[in-house]
C-alpha cells in the first residue's frame, strides 16, 4: 500500500507492474486475508497502526478480487482503468507531431511488440499491455532467479526505455497537461 502510493505518483508504469505483482501475491495466499496478515504483513518491519492500514488494504482488494472474478487470472478494474490511461496517452502521443522522439522510440520497439505477439502474447492486447506483461514476465523470470537471455535483454531494455518514456508523459500530462495539437 504505501510502496503504492509512491509508485502511483512517480511512475505509473512500475506501479502498475506493482500492483500485478499484489495481485498475484493474494493469489498466492488464495485469497485469505488471515493467511497474508499472519504470513506476509507481518514480516514488515511496520508499526501496528501501519501493520493494521496495510491489512485493511489487502482486504479490501481481496473484495474488489471476489466481486471482480479475478481470483483466479485477470487483473482489477482499477488497474485496468490505469491500463486504458495509458493506452490513450499512447495513442495522443502517436497522433500528435509534438513528440517526435516518443514516436521513433515506439517505432524502435515494435518489431519487438510484433515478435512478442507472434510467440504466444494474447494477440488481442494493445501494444501497451504487450510491453508490460513482457516486463512482468521478465521480472518474474529474475525473481525465479531463472536465465534471461542476451536477446531477451535487448528487447527488455529497448521496451524498458519506451514505457518508461510513456510514463514520464503521464506524470507530466497529469501535472502540467500536455498540448497535443
Amino acid at each position: 500500500m504505501f510502496i503504492a502510493q509512491e509508485l502511483r505518483k512517480s511512475n505509473i508504469a512500475e506501479y502498475l507492474l506493482y500492483m500485478w505483482q499484489v495481485e498475484d501475491v493474494i493469489r498466492a495466499f488464495g485469497c485469505s486475508l488471515s493467511r497474508i496478515r499472519k504470513e506476509y504483513v507481518e514480516r514488515f518491519d511496520y508499526d501496528d497502526e501501519q501493520k493494521e492500514e496495510l491489512t485493511d488494504w489487502y482486504g479490501n482488494l481481496i473484495r474488489m478480487m471476489n466481486q471482480e472474478d479475478c481470483r483466479e487470472q485477470g487483473h482489477l478494474q482499477i488497474n485496468k482503468v490505469v491500463m486504458q490511461q495509458l493506452l490513450e496517452l499512447h495513442v495522443q502521443l502517436l497522433e500528435s507531431t509534438k513528440f517526435p522522439f516518443y514516436n521513433a522510440e515506439y517505432y524502435k520497439v515494435l518489431p519487438f511488440i510484433v515478435e512478442l505477439r507472434n510467440h504466444g502474447a494474447n494477440k488481442d492486447e494493445n501494444e501497451v499491455e504487450t510491453c508490460l506483461n513482457s516486463l512482468y514476465g521478465v521480472m518474474m523470470l529474475r525473481l525465479q532467479k531463472k536465465e534471461i537471455t542476451p536477446s531477451t535483454s535487448h528487447a527488455i531494455k529497448e521496451i524498458t526505455t519506451f514505457i518508461g518514456m510513456l510514463s514520464d508523459y503521464y506524470k507530466k500530462d497529469k501535472e502540467e497537461g500536455l498540448k497535443f495539437e
